[in-house]
């Protein structure tokens, strides 16, 4: 079967990313004609078109109509702060009495009091602090002479022709939904989920390991793409509310977009964890009557995603003939192949679109209770993490504005600008972004000094060159090497040489400028590793910690007892599902820093095993599923011991055994492995045992907790606690009733403990993967041949002690 998502995903994503090169480029003609052509009484007041432009690639670039639309309330916002705070300062000081260091002065404050509010978008931030630059840098240049309102007039009258210039771009041949590219792309990964079902279905009925081989990779690379469109429907929703408040898909009474896609993704991603599970194809237990059923379910699964695909209409006869199909031959097998009855525990899930990730009516209320109580706290006081990001964007502005006045007063402006657009409220990778940011400026500045010195007798057509620049510039901004900052600065550094007139030499201009835009990011380098000496190693293995500890928390909070009928059903699996979603943030949080420390350079320091840390994070993130599974098949169970008739008394307290070694074993060696990461290194470990004069005994040559280090004894061990749960699985399905009521409730019973066990089985499998990984991590930053985790923990235990 061919990949057809695939290449109908490629293409979409290259025409989408076209027509956004497209219409960045109009939207940048409207700007240039304007600038250069415009009556006289319009352009006096468009002192500043650099900044047009700027104003138009923030606003358009991958942009729809919805998102520029929210970009130009971005912009109002941003120039009704400047407006006040400029007029308010020129006012009291006087525009005849800025010199560099107050205008560096006036920057730094002013941005710091745009910076501090954490409701304002990042996007009212970038604008209002190019806006400020402007003002105060022009203010030094022109002193008096224009007196104080004109300066943030300009500067205003600049920005609204980008603004305007952005929304006439998206409105003409005819506009850019978001609305209409999120049906787009949810469509092709309806498609993708289709076809990613057909391939595993395919792996898991192979009749050999080769073939189960390729449809697996086949599996694996519809994933990635699978991954990509929830990403760009994601970066639309945004966009839709602006376009059609009361869409049906943005409408809080409708059923939430987010939690249907999970719907979707999640009983996927568990049928390819199944699949890994599986070690030897064909598998034993899918007898012939089996395999054709799997195989027919191909074409049973697009009637489904057609309706889902039209605002998820419900299903008809056919799907649910089908689906009841698979539940019950699912029931013959749940004891003797955890890993095929939990594939087809999935296929169920998907087929009877169960929602899986959809929270309890508890956790939304204290979700929004939690979200009211901290607006309404955090609109009085602001953030600790946000008064450092004032503080970051104040400090490196006011340093940036006094340094390239110092150097060039004409060409003051680009020292701050460069940075003006390039904050961001998290972390980055700060070396990385300025080395893609200055070679976009020098390369961008190149290209414009060629162009003029090409069409140097024809000046007017040389701003035509500019339109294959803008569409080079918009597919460099999604490369690899220069991602979003490289592009942007490339595209602005030909757009200020080739889009104006009457600056001088371009070459003069160009080297200023790159020098100017060096100074920025100087200041801008500097301050960040200022305010932020942590590297983004030592964060990822500080955030690997505490994703190991939020781990510990999700396995303890499995339940272990059937509630009383008097307590909500998902009551049992509540702690769980919280923790899951924390655990599911620290597993994103760490992913982002083991990016960011693959793009940053190592200097003197050790290389990031970033081979170590992605087959941790693959662990982490296949855990997280599984526990969502884990959450779901404890609210079945709790649902269906509460119904009348149901004899399982027999065997909670077996499964409660099994459940309370399961959590003992996984726990304490989570516990151990968080210990270990946390330790800086072995050779501070034994200083400070020796500073302490901690006593050892002399002939086991042990410490006096040796006892407390328990962990999973490998495979051998987790085959152990697997069989033990087949076995309890087996006497379940063996049991005999007479009620057929009874007997029904008894294969559900029986299906959902096999979807337990499987989890449980796989997640002390994960964390044998991140036992190795760690030891090998610890060999790794300890130079180390051979590590005994035994010793190193006892040792930190005693030292703790």
């Amino acid at each position: 079967m061919p990949k057809t998502t695939i290449a109908n995903t490629r293409a979409d994503i290259w025409r989408f990313r076209l027509i956004s090169a497209l219409r960045t480029t109009l939207a940048c003609t409207i700007v240039g004609c304007t600038s250069l052509y415009s009556p006289e009484p319009l352009r006096q007041y468009l002192e500043f078109p650099a900044f047009s432009y700027v104003t138009t690639i923030l606003l358009v670039s991958d942009a729809t109509l919805g998102d520029t639309l929210r970009g130009c309330w971005h912009v109002l916002i941003a120039t009704l702060q400047v407006m006040i705070l400029s007029l308010l300062s020129l006012h009291v000081k006087g525009p005849e009495y800025f010199d560099n260091r107050v205008a560096a002065l006036a920057v730094a404050v002013c941005s710091f009091v745009v910076a501090l509010p954490e409701s304002t978008h990042l996007m009212t931030k970038r604008i209002a602090f190019g806006q400020l630059v402007i003002v105060y840098v022009s203010t030094v240049i022109h002193g008096a002479q224009r007196g104080v309102v004109m300066h943030p007039i300009h500067a205003a009258s600049s920005t609204a022709l980008g603004a305007i210039a952005s929304v006439l771009a998206m409105l003409f041949p005819y506009p850019r939904l978001a609305y209409y590219e999120a049906r787009q792309f949810y469509r092709i990964y309806t498609e993708n989920v289709a076809e990613r079902l057909d391939f595993t279905l395919e792996a898991i009925t192979a009749s050999d390991n080769s073939s189960a081989l390729g449809f697996s990779t086949q599996v694996k690379s519809l994933s990635i793409v699978g991954a990509k469109l929830l990403q760009n429907i994601r970066s639309n929703l945004d966009g839709m509310q602006w376009e059609r408040p009361q869409t049906r898909f943005c409408n809080r009474r409708s059923i939430d977009l987010e939690e249907k896609l999970q719907d979707l993704e999640i009983p996927i991603r568990g049928m390819d964890i199944a699949l890994s599970s599986c070690t030897s194809f064909p598998i034993s237990v899918i007898d012939e009557k089996l395999k054709g059923t799997l195989l027919n379910c191909r074409g049973k699964f697009s009637p489904k995603l057609d309706q889902k695909a039209r605002c998820f209409a419900p299903f008809d006869a056919t799907t649910a003939e089908r689906k009841k199909e698979i539940f019950n031959i699912n029931l013959t097998i749940a004891y003797k192949d955890l890993q095929t009855s939990f594939f087809l525990y999935c296929v169920q899930i998907l087929l009877d679109d169960l929602p899986l990730a959809k929270k309890t009516e508890h956790m939304v209320q204290r979700t929004q209770k939690t979200r009211g109580i901290k607006e309404f706290v955090m609109s009085f006081m602001p953030s600790k993490h946000n008064l450092m990001f004032a503080f970051k964007c104040s400090l490196s502005l006011g340093l940036a504005v006094l340094f390239g006045l110092i150097y060039n007063k004409e060409n003051g402006y680009w020292s701050g600008l460069t940075i003006a657009i390039s904050f961001v409220t998290g972390r980055q990778p700060t070396f990385s972004v300025a080395n893609a940011r200055g070679q976009g400026t020098a390369m961008g500045s190149i290209y414009g000094v060629m162009c003029c010195f090409i069409f140097q007798r024809i000046g007017d057509l040389r701003f035509l060159s500019l339109l294959p620049w803008v569409v080079f510039s918009s597919f460099l901004r999604h490369s690899r090497m220069y991602g979003q900052a490289g592009g942007i600065s490339a595209v602005i550094g030909a757009l200020l040489i080739l889009g104006r007139k009457h600056y001088g030499p371009p070459t003069e201009f160009a080297v200023a400028r790159i020098t100017e835009a060096t100074i920025g990011l100087i200041c801008f380098i500097s301050v960040e590793i200022l305010s932020q000496p942590s590297r983004a190693p030592t964060l990822a293995k500080s955030q690997l910690s505490k994703s190991l500890r939020t781990l510990q928390d999700c396995i303890g909070s499995i339940p272990t007892t059937i509630p009383s009928q008097r307590d909500m059903p998902s009551s049992s699996s509540q702690a769980l599902r919280e923790g899951q979603q924390r655990l599911k943030a620290r597993v994103r949080r760490l992913e982002e820093f083991i990016v960011e420390s693959k793009l940053e350079p190592s200097f003197w320091f050790l290389p990031f095993h970033s081979g170590c840390y992605t087959k941790m994070l693959e662990s982490l993130s296949n855990m997280v599923d599984l526990l969502i599974f884990v959450a779901y098949s404890m609210e079945q169970v709790t649902r269906l011991s509460q119904k009348d008739g149901v004899c399982c008394v027999d065997f909670q307290d077996r499964v409660k055994e099994n459940i309370e070694l399961f959590k003992n074993r996984v726990g304490i060696t989570l516990k151990c492995l968080e210990e270990i990461i946390r330790m800086k290194s072995l050779r501070k470990l034994e200083n400070d045992l020796r500073t302490k004069n901690v006593p050892c005994d002399i002939e086991s040559g042990e410490y006096a907790n040796a006892e407390a280090y328990i962990t999973l004894g490998g495979n051998d061990e987790v085959d152990g606690i697997t069989g033990s749960f087949l076995q309890l699985l087996e006497d379940i399905a063996n049991k005999t009733h007479f009620n057929k009521d009874e007997e029904m409730l008894k294969d559900q019973l029986l299906l959902h403990y096999s979807c337990m066990g499987f989890c449980m089985s796989r997640l002390m499998r994960e964390t044998l993967k991140i036992e190795s990984e760690v030891k090998e991590l610890v060999i790794w930053e300890n130079g180390s041949i051979e590590v005994n985790f035994k010793e190193i923990y006892c040792k930190i235990i005693t030292l703790c002690s």
